[in-house]
């Protein structure tokens, strides 16, 4: 069987499912049926707003974001598809937190639920900073099909790379 680099931890079932499509080449045509649209947030301005519209929404009492980006270079990076960062420091009696996420900009490409799904994975680490339960707890509870989602993002990799 192919090497699955973005499924490798999956089961062996699922790998195995992936790699008969991949390999009858229906997997294109999977994503396209179940994914028919790309989102219009093409801008690091646009994406502030996307992204602090859910943060809002999910995690109101959280810090505020300082900045958002798309970084085309992100895919080379630890093999990452975002990237959050936060950092707290003591300026005289206050406490200011700098918190920013970077998303990979091969996502302006992608279907609007594959962009949420990693927005939402990365606003979980702002609460919750290793993937443990609480962290997926958090995860599904911003995104009730996330882990479906974050299957089939991996999915849509493998298949831009092939």
């Amino acid at each position: 069987m192919t090497t699955l680099k973005y499924i490798a931890h999956y089961s062996e079932h699922i790998q195995s499912q992936a790699a008969m499509l991949i390999s009858s080449g229906r997997l294109g045509d999977y994503l396209d049926k179940s994914y028919p649209e790309r989102h219009q947030i093409q801008s690091d301005k646009a994406l502030y707003h996307y992204i602090n519209d859910i943060k809002n929404q999910y995690m109101r009492k959280s810090n505020p974001l300082t900045q958002v980006t798309y970084n085309s270079k992100l895919t080379v990076l630890k093999h990452a598809l975002g990237i959050h960062t936060y950092q707290s420091r003591v300026q005289g009696s206050k406490l200011k937190s700098h918190n920013s996420i970077t998303v990979a900009s091969l996502f302006k490409e992608a279907p609007p639920e594959f962009l949420r799904m990693i927005v939402v994975h990365e606003l979980a680490h702002f609460k919750e900073q290793e993937h443990n339960k609480a962290f997926y707890q958090l995860c599904c509870h911003m995104e009730p099909d996330y882990h479906q989602l974050e299957l089939d993002t991996r999915l849509w990799l493998h298949w831009r790379e092939g």
